[in-house]
């Protein structure tokens, strides 16, 4: 079923827009996978708030025109879902993690600030902790003097303790 120019005009719009407000994009070949993997795919998707898509080519390469996707166009070959996301990992990670688990998934391309990424960069990129685990990392680096500061105190004090109690 083929679009008219007033939905694919539609379509354009509604990618660059997404485009405008995402930091990443993955771009991945689904040959081969049922209607039933795509469905599971796009709801993980949903739920980390990624917007998934399958595009004609052509209208996507107009939709990341002018963007920093751009640098992507020359791999939007073949039969490819595009993975936009607001979250720097999001969209390599949702996407790589499914193709782990199913081989017809198969990484291809993808851009992050600006530069082009190949199926290693995407899958390196996938590997990157998400913004929540990075910061509770960082917390967790900056309580951890504090928390030995205070247990070497405790321990010099309960020594004091120990040493000032007279013997029975």
């Amino acid at each position: 079923m083929s679009l008219n120019r007033n939905e694919k005009a539609t379509v354009v719009a509604d990618v660059a827009a997404q485009a405008a407000k995402s930091q990443t994009l993955a771009l991945a070949e689904y040959r081969g996978l049922t209607v039933a993997h795509l469905d599971v795919l796009r709801k993980q998707a949903r739920e980390k708030g990624v917007y998934l898509h399958v595009l004609k080519n052509t209208l996507a390469r107009r939709a990341v025109a002018g963007t920093p996707f751009e640098v992507a166009s020359d791999a939007m070959v073949g039969p490819l879902i595009y993975g936009f996301s607001e979250d720097a990992v999001a969209a390599a990670k949702v996407i790589a993690d499914f193709a782990k688990g199913n081989d017809k998934l198969v990484l291809k391309a993808g851009a992050y600030a600006g530069k082009a990424l190949d199926a290693e960069g995407l899958k390196a990129l996938a590997s990157v902790p998400s913004k929540e685990v990075l910061l509770s990392q960082i917390a967790g680096l900056l309580k951890s003097p504090v928390q030995r500061t205070a247990a070497v105190l405790a321990a010099l004090a309960k020594k004091r303790e120990e040493a000032a109690a007279p013997a029975a």
